[in-house]
């Protein structure tokens, strides 16, 4: 049985309510794949969901950026790059437009952002976003889903439309949760294939 290390990472959207069944269905999926789930979770993520509520999910650990520092008076180690080296897949869900930003132009001036700009580029990561339909259509999100996908080769797994928690209707709400743990399933076990037939060559 196979068993691989998925960190999910999440930012201040109201999709950010959706992690406990995001984790729940990662960890209890009913395939011969076992999935370890840590997470890292922006500041403002806080105000949507609680680190007890992420841990009874079924998170392994939950970290924020203040345990970046606390690692490093403590044990001198660097934490994201500890959570790269002990990760399989990066997911992203939900991903705001903030922090998708910060990713296209490379900016890492949190734990999550660290964690990406450290990444092994080998490696899959997927992102999930979740907007207001406004901030998804505008001209520079396009250019920031391009970037990611283009020149970074991260995976895009798209918003959908319906009636977002601000009242707009329109595209900008994050996958369902079905979605994304199928797709990241998908990918874990694409990247478990290849990596056994690099070991076996």
């Amino acid at each position: 049985m196979d068993h691989f290390h998925v960190l999910l990472a999440a930012t201040g959207s109201v999709a950010s309510i959706k992690l406990p069944e995001i984790i729940r269905k990662l960890v209890s999926g009913e395939t011969e794949t076992i999935l370890e789930v840590r997470v890292v979770v922006t500041k403002t993520v806080s105000e949507f969901v609680s680190h007890e509520a992420l841990l009874e999910a079924g998170a392994a650990q939950v970290y924020c950026d203040e345990n970046e520092w606390a690692q490093w008076h403590t044990a001198h180690t660097v934490l994201h790059v500890d959570l790269r080296r002990w990760a399989d897949v990066l997911l992203i869900a939900p991903l705001d437009a903030n922090t998708m930003a910060k990713l296209s132009g490379g900016l890492c001036d949190n734990l999550l952002t660290c964690v990406a700009r450290a990444w092994d580029m080998a490696r899959p990561v997927i992102f999930c976003p979740a907007m207001n339909t406004h901030m998804w259509t505008h001209p520079l999100t396009s250019k920031h889903v391009q970037v990611l996908t283009d020149e970074l080769k991260y995976l895009h797994v798209p918003p959908i439309a319906k009636r977002l928690a601000c009242g707009d209707v329109g595209v900008g709400a994050m996958a369902s949760v079905d979605t994304i743990v199928e797709y990241t399933r998908q990918q874990v076990e694409t990247y478990g294939s290849e990596a056994r037939k690099r070991i076996a060559e």
